[in-house]
């Protein structure tokens, strides 16, 4: 039987996937995998760590996505990861964007194996967590398979056992991270063939799903899916994973219970100087296609309520929706 720690993850993303949204993603599931946005290893040997790492405890399971180079700088920060009570550290070799490049980590790491082996073995040594790594298929215009087959052995080699791929090349100069989203093109048969090359490695599928079908395709063939920009817009579309995918009998929450089991956090987290705005603003797809969710999204994006209100607002909001009519 297949390990299902990793069947269904929520991508780590730049802005987004902070402690707010994963505890309003947990929830809408139990066992979708969560993961932190990418926390540079520097940020945490000079900066404030508590600020970077604090999460609640419902929030896992739960990843850190560290990004860097320098070995001995990721050994401390996946050490500080594990004590901060992380389940995985996993490694970013996978964003294309300059700034990142400028400090020799995310996708242009793809280009060392060795380097990022030394990476993992480093952390591997000082933590009893898994370390994982996400990365690409490729690098620019290059289509050679070897290339990622090299890169995936020799991170294997050095203890890795789970590999989130992207299936799409990095473009290092020309495209903005958006772009390096949308124009190359996806080659799931790369990640397939990388599963079948490496049978006892967690290969986990990411890049453009968005569908149920096409999820359930493809976990035939790969281990677990990542989904990232679906999961943030649409997040009611958490609310099926535990009975799809992880063989749950409780019925998916209503999205007014989802609301309503918010309320005490954001009550707490307000009343510790937390703006409104920076979990509302996670919670604004929560009716995405419903009737009423034109009316829930402007409550929550008005600047001025936002400012002077509290959990109230969220109560209003649902409200709000409820009297329209939809189903809830």
């Amino acid at each position: 039987m297949r390990n299902l720690s990793h069947r269904f993850c929520v991508a780590p993303m730049m802005d987004w996937t902070d402690r707010h949204c994963r505890y309003f993603h947990r929830r809408l599931s139990r066992h979708a995998r969560l993961y932190t946005e990418m926390i540079t290893a520097p940020a945490l040997k000079h900066g404030d760590v508590p600020r970077h790492l604090d999460f609640d405890p419902s929030e896992q399971p739960l990843a850190l996505q560290l990004g860097g180079s320098d070995p001995a700088d990721l050994a401390h920060a996946a050490m500080l990861g594990e004590r901060w009570g992380y389940d995985e550290i996993n490694l970013n070799c996978g964003c294309p964007s300059e700034r990142v490049q400028t400090g020799s980590f995310g996708a242009c790491l793809m280009a060392d194996p060795g380097l990022v082996a030394r990476c993992v073995r480093a952390m591997r040594e000082t933590v009893t967590v898994p370390v994982t790594v996400k990365h690409r298929i490729g690098l620019d215009a290059s289509q050679d398979y070897g290339f990622v087959r090299d890169f995936v052995g020799t991170v294997a080699d050095a203890g890795c056992g789970a590999f989130i791929v992207h299936a799409r090349n990095a473009v290092l100069r020309g495209l903005s991270p958006k772009e390096n989203r949308e124009i190359p093109p996806l080659r799931y048969e790369v990640v397939h063939r990388l599963k079948r090359d490496f049978p006892h490695a967690t290969i986990v599928l990411n890049g453009g799903l968005a569908d149920w079908r096409a999820i359930e395709q493809e976990l035939g063939t790969v281990d677990g899916v990542m989904l990232g920009r679906i999961a943030y817009h649409d997040p009611y579309f958490l609310a099926h994973v535990d009975a799809r995918l992880f063989g749950s009998d409780e019925p998916p929450p209503t999205r007014a219970a989802v609301v309503e089991a918010m309320l005490p956090y954001v009550t707490a987290q307000v009343a510790r100087g937390t703006p409104l705005r920076a979990i509302a603003r996670h919670m604004l797809g929560l009716y995405h296609g419903v009737s009423g969710g034109r009316r829930y999204r402007q409550l929550l994006s008005d600047a001025r309520r936002l400012k002077e209100a509290g959990a109230g607002l969220l109560r209003e909001a649902l409200a709000e929706v409820e009297n329209s009519g939809s189903e809830p």
